[in-house]
């Protein structure tokens, strides 16, 4: 089975992954946002104690649940080296290399 591509996203995430990239950093990308784009790129495992592993393509990390709705720049920094490593970022193809231009 094929991993979707930015283009497979709906509105709702690709505004999302918009958010993730955008800069400077935003500080208002909620968390439930962030999971719902994970689990449509991914998979999302919930542990004990607010630790949430994620997957996109071969790339495995582990985030804690944010004590507020939005998550923190480091997060943000986080999410943007799986997701452009899975090739969901600017500069990257659906399948993860990088695209040179010019």
């Amino acid at each position: 089975m094929a991993m979707p591509g930015p283009q497979d996203l709906n509105n709702h995430h690709r505004d999302t992954l918009a958010r993730i990239f955008q800069h400077p950093t935003s500080h208002n990308i909620e968390w439930p946002d962030v999971i719902s784009l994970l689990e449509a790129v991914g998979t999302v495992v919930e542990h004990k104690h607010g630790r949430v592993e994620i997957r996109v393509g071969r790339e495995v990390r582990y985030l804690e649940r944010p004590r507020h709705k939005d998550i923190d720049v480091q997060q943000v920094v986080d999410l943007r080296h799986v997701l452009r490593d899975a090739g969901y970022g600017p500069g990257t193809d659906p399948r993860g290399d990088q695209v040179h231009e010019g």
